[in-house]
């Protein structure tokens, strides 16, 4: 089975609410989309293509490699097609492999007898091709198989990824309450940001969005931080593609950019993780540190950019009073320190939304895990335009 080399359909999948932003991306990278959806799109292409994906991509979580389409009505159905599959073509006999899955199939009451089943089938083929059986487990390291099944309809993919691509591996401290890297590119992106004028971060936490936009900014893909994928324990793998890859990723990094980027949180604990987190992700240059209010982060004059906060949510029920005063005093920074730039608010909280005290031009739809968030865009007009609008 030359799977490297022969198109397949192939699902890249993110989380709720960042599939138009994954779309971008693919589309930028070059690649045609056969279809989209809420938690992601499908092309048609080799699993060699799956390898630039992989190292570019910043808001997928997993890119999935069709092996076969079947019906499958029973446990017994599925294992009868599983094991018509030529596993000793993918997997080393002597290596190692898991199995994830989503199932949604009423001969099922929960997913992981279906992954034991598919497990079984792959393992019972190799004992009778090979005379010897691969180890399996839960670890998603090595080879990943993922079970697609709905109802009678099923889909067994070779999980190219492995490990979430949704994490981009520089992240070595992750803090307190950490926006996923996915969840903080997404959020850039929807932004106005250009990518060349200012971007602050009040209230920065462990500095995923600094970051982010420091990445973004210098074009650094997240393949830069990360040296294992599952395509790599799929039989046939040429490492060589994958190095190729590397070098144009290498080769693509702008060095040399005029950019200001300041990151600040009260916390001297939050700003030093920040910092060792930029470190590892090599921009802990193009970064300004400060350990300060918000009130007091320095926004630079020269032209518009952008100021992005991520603050605490508070309890859905029972609003704060302390963050009631926080998102009032956000509101006001930006009024008065932020003219001519764009401010966001993340939150998931719409109770103290309403304390911010200035009218969202929009209010874009994101998740944060299952909690349900919006990204609060606020046009701060300087003394030359109209004054921001205040909510009644």
């Amino acid at each position: 089975m030359q799977v490297f080399h022969n198109k397949s359909k192939v699902i890249i999948t993110c989380n709720k609410r960042l599939s138009a932003y994954l779309q971008d991306e693919v589309t930028a990278l070059g690649y045609t989309i056969v279809r989209a959806f809420a938690t992601g799109v499908e092309l048609n292409i080799t699993l060699t293509e799956c390898i630039k994906l992989n190292l570019n991509l910043r808001c997928a979580s997993q890119i999935l490699y069709s092996i076969k389409s079947f019906k499958a009505i029973t446990p017994d159905d599925l294992y009868k097609e599983i094991s018509a599959i030529e596993w000793e073509e993918l997997i080393d006999f002597s290596g190692y492999f898991s199995v994830t899955s989503n199932v949604d199939n009423p001969n099922i009451t929960t997913p992981l007898f279906a992954n034991l089943k598919v497990k079984d089938a792959i393992v019972d083929r190799m004992k009778e091709k090979k005379g010897i059986r691969p180890n399996s487990g839960s670890d998603a390291n090595k080879a990943v198989v993922h079970l697609y099944w709905k109802d009678a309809d099923a889909d067994v993919f070779m999980d190219t990824s492995g490990e979430t691509l949704a994490k981009h591996g520089y992240r070595k401290i992750p803090g307190k309450a950490p926006m996923l890297e996915a969840l903080a590119a997404s959020v850039i992106l929807a932004s106005n940001w250009d990518r060349k004028s200012p971007f602050i971060n009040p209230m920065c936490g462990s500095g995923t969005l600094a970051i982010e936009a420091a990445l973004i900014a210098t074009n650094r893909a997240p393949g830069l931080y990360r040296m294992n994928y599952g395509f790599m324990h799929i039989l046939g793998y040429n490492e060589e593609d994958f190095f190729t890859e590397r070098r144009i990723l290498k080769d693509q990094v702008i060095k040399n950019v005029d950019l200001k980027i300041i990151a600040s949180d009260l916390s001297e604990d939050a700003v030093e993780v920040t910092l060792r987190n930029a470190k590892t992700a090599g921009v802990d240059t193009l970064i300004e540190f400060e350990v300060c209010d918000f009130e007091l982060t320095p926004v630079p004059e020269d032209g518009r950019g952008v100021v992005v906060f991520n603050p605490e949510y508070g309890e859905r029920l029972g609003v704060h009073s302390k963050l009631e005063l926080t998102y009032k005093r956000m509101g006001d920074y930006m009024k008065t320190k932020c003219k001519g730039y764009s401010g966001y608010i993340f939150t998931g909280n719409p109770d103290l939304a309403k304390k911010i005290g200035l009218k969202a031009s929009k209010k874009i739809e994101f998740y944060n895990g299952k909690l349900d968030c919006r990204l609060l865009e606020y046009e701060l007009y300087d003394g030359s335009r109209r004054a921001p609008l205040i909510e009644a």
